[in-house]
């Protein structure tokens, strides 16, 4: 070893250990963590979430498209699961009624299979089941965006395509938001992206649909535009405009 080595070796044993250590480089840390962020958000953490406005939270952070699609789908699950509670609830509650109605009549014999009879058709006519609802659905778009070019309502799928459809949707409710005379029926990644921002900003509406994805798909997922409807749907009758008929 040459006289320049020996000393430089000796002036590195001289220093503090702590000094000596600010020369090694933390290999593990740096590997561990390449980019220092946190791990990936998974499918069973989003699936314990149970608070719709913790997911909006999050997808307007999230800025990784794998990410941003399992949030969508995590938001979409709690919403059907709030409307399936929602849904049994009422039923529930129905129930009950009618119990107490048969309770209190005390009728026996004829009178009283009568009445159940009666009770039972009554229920079956006021409340409709999925497919009734899907279509009622259905057939409130087509009324809303009838006066509208170009929109064509017949499912919810390939009438959904291009965006001009949800566009008209919201304009019908919100006409000041934009102009809907210039929205271009070829440029559908724009058209989705106004009305979804439109509705989440004016109505509330969780942005369940991901113009990105929608415009991989040859048509749109019929559920997942139906979902989305359905939400849209619920915002206004919260915002009171939409009025709905009040249950007997």
């Amino acid at each position: 070893m040459s006289g320049p080595e020996l000393s430089q070796l000796s002036r590195l044993l001289q220093e503090p250990k702590d000094h000596r250590q600010t020369h090694e480089i933390p290999q593990t840390d740096m590997e561990s963590k390449p980019d220092g962020g946190s791990a990936a958000v998974t499918s069973e953490e989003l699936a314990a979430v149970e608070d719709e406005e913790v997911l909006n939270k999050m997808l307007d952070n999230a800025t990784d498209f794998d990410e941003r699609r399992m949030i969508r789908a995590a938001l979409r699950d709690l919403l059907k699961k709030k409307r399936d509670k929602r849904e049994q609830e009422r039923g529930s509650r129905q129930q009950d009624l009618r119990q107490q109605g048969l309770g209190k009549g005390g009728t026996t014999g004829a009178a009283g299979s009568t009445g159940r009879a009666s009770m039972n058709q009554q229920s079956s006519t006021h409340t409709p089941n999925a497919k009734n609802v899907k279509q009622m659905l259905l057939d409130w778009c087509r009324a809303k965006t009838e006066p509208y070019e170009g929109v064509d309502i017949k499912n919810f799928s390939s009438s959904w395509k291009d965006g001009i459809a949800f566009c008209a949707l919201v304009h019908r409710f919100f006409p000041d938001a934009f102009e809907y005379s210039i929205l271009d029926p070829n440029k559908p990644r724009e058209n989705f992206q106004l009305a979804f921002n439109t509705a989440e900003t004016l109505a509330g509406c969780a942005p369940l649909l991901d113009p990105d994805d929608l415009v991989r798909m040859k048509e749109p997922d019929w559920k997942c535009v139906y979902t989305y409807i359905q939400e849209f749907y619920r915002c206004l009758v919260e915002r009171g405009l939409v009025k709905t008929k009040k249950r007997p």
